[in-house]
Parts: structure tokens; C-alpha cells; sequence
């Protein structure tokens, strides 16, 4: 397993960008798929978008065309850059790892998690 951290989190207005990170430790960590998931209250836990061992990605239909997930293996992190971000995008985002490489969609796949970060869109 690995050890995730997220940040970037925070308060903006419908139609701003936030970009969050999600740091991993692990000299393996380039071998596993990461995903980003999200839970608002009262609701279960989603998929947002992953990314597979070879950079290879996959969004959900709602986050398509407005998130970006991309990873630099050098740094151990993984990005989820959310452009045109709308009050519905707000819930808490976990990132998580999974190995082998390859990306899943449901969250009971995942072996690892991070605390989560808040995301907060004000109309």
C-alpha cells in the first residue's frame, strides 16, 4: 500500500478553477492506477476521474471536458485540475491508488486513501 495525501481544496464561485493534488510515498507508487472520488453529504461516495500506470485516463460523464487528472511519477503526485467548477462539484475528494495499474470506477477496487479534501462552490 501506499501512503496518500491530498490538498488544494477550498471556497470558490461557479466557473472557477481549482487544482488538487494528491501526494503519494511509495517508490512503487508509478505502478498504480489513482483515481479521484468525491462524497457530498447524504450521498455515496463517486467517481470523478483516474489515471492508469501508462498516463492513460477516464472521467466521469459529469466532470468530462471541465476536469484534467494527470500525474508526474518524479514528484510521487497526482493532479485533478476542475475548470468551470459548478455548486454541484461541491463534496469532500478523496484521492485513491490501486494496484495493479489499472483504472476501476467503483471504490471498493481502491486499496488506499487519502483523509480527503474539501471543495466548496458558492453560486
Amino acid at each position: 500500500q501506499v501512503q496518500l495525501v491530498e490538498s488544494g481544496g477550498g471556497l470558490v464561485q461557479a466557473g472557477g478553477s481549482l487544482r488538487l493534488s494528491c501526494a503519494a510515498s511509495g517508490r512503487t507508487f508509478s505502478s498504480y492506477a489513482v483515481g479521484w472520488f468525491r462524497q457530498a453529504p447524504g450521498k455515496e461516495r463517486e467517481f470523478v476521474a483516474a489515471v492508469n500506470w501508462s498516463g492513460n485516463t477516464y472521467y466521469a460523464d459529469s466532470v468530462k471536458g471541465r476536469f484534467t487528472i494527470s500525474r508526474d511519477n518524479a514528484k510521487n503526485t497526482v493532479y485533478l485540475q476542475m475548470n468551470s467548477l459548478k455548486p454541484e462539484d461541491t463534496a469532500v475528494h478523496y484521492c485513491a491508488a490501486r494496484s495493479p495499474g489499472v483504472i476501476s470506477i467503483t471504490p471498493g477496487r481502491y486499496d488506499s486513501w487519502g483523509q480527503g479534501t474539501q471543495v466548496t462552490v458558492s453560486s
